[in-house]
């Protein structure tokens, strides 16, 4: 018998809505690449939609913890009564941020993971739309109501946070792909020099790791080709520049220090130091003070 998780990831009737939503997401970002990147995270080295998500899942917490103590009568001020709505009102603010960084992010996911991410966020957006009402509930003198709205609203969170949970733990969404993978300690050879054409990617194999070595000129790069983003083949990549274009979802990196250039990978690509002995390119793992 499969799973709520499984059956969800299998429905495919979830497509006729996730397929589009995602064409219109990838459309419109396409257009402002910058905000893409920003939005993913990148520049902060992890994604950025957990750390959002911290926001409504807090405030409402205390919400509801100060919904319980006016209920049981241990809290009958009316300034509890407006910490309340304050409360909402910051965890509705954090709730857009978390739900833009999460529509850009499940963008780029496919498969079961993306239909679980539309349930995800779905259930999020009905959880948001109770808290609204909670608000305007409140604000009108309709305390009891608001509280129930709320009530509701905190059921619904929980629900789309196991979601979310899974998404992460389960199925690898915004986990760094490529970290746990071993670079090794001391120098291996990977290539022949003359074997590698100029801005064309060749393959490597070092134990489970695989590696990715690109000749530029004089210069020779060593990255992990695990894409950090998704897994994808850097391997199968192009070349722009002096950074590399992961196939799948487009992320791009500096070859010199494996530094996210465009998103949607939040992640650094992990790069080994490299030389060239009796014509054979041979990698290791950078030193600390290096990046990785």
């Amino acid at each position: 018998m499969d799973t709520p998780l499984a059956t969800i990831e299998n429905a495919s009737a979830i497509d006729a809505l996730a397929n589009p939503l995602r064409d219109a997401v990838h459309e419109t970002l396409e257009r402002v690449e910058p905000l893409k990147t920003a939005l993913n995270g990148s520049w902060l080295g992890h994604p950025l939609h957990p750390v959002l998500t911290d926001i409504p899942v807090g405030a409402w917490t205390a919400a509801m913890v100060l919904d319980l103590n006016a209920a049981t009568g241990s809290a009958r001020e009316e300034g509890y009564e407006r910490a309340t709505e304050t409360a909402i009102a910051v965890g509705l603010a954090g709730a857009v941020g978390s739900a833009v960084t999460g529509l850009t992010d499940w963008s780029d996911t496919d498969g079961g993971s993306r239909r679980l991410g539309l349930v995800h966020g779905l259930v999020n957006i009905t959880a948001t739309s109770f808290y609204v009402a909670s608000l305007l509930a409140r604000r009108r003198g309709y305390q009891s109501a608001g509280r129930s709205y709320s009530a509701v609203g905190y059921a619904l969170l929980m629900a789309g946070a196991y979601l979310g949970g899974s998404l992460v733990f389960r199925n690898q969404i915004g986990v760094d792909r490529a970290a746990i993978l071993d670079r090794p300690e001391s120098f291996t050879r990977v290539a022949r020099l003359d074997e590698l054409i100029d801005a064309q990617p060749k393959a490597a194999v070092i134990g489970d790791t695989p590696i990715v070595v690109v000749r530029r000129g004089e210069q020779v790069f060593a990255l992990v080709a695990r894409c950090a983003h998704a897994g994808g083949p850097l391997a199968e990549g192009t070349v722009e520049g002096n950074a590399i274009k992961c196939p799948w979802h487009g992320s791009t990196f500096d070859m010199s220090t494996g530094e996210v250039v465009t998103g949607p990978s939040a992640h650094p690509q992990p790069c080994l130091e490299t030389r060239v002995a009796d014509g054979w390119i041979e990698v290791r793992k950078r030193e600390a003070s290096e990046h990785a």
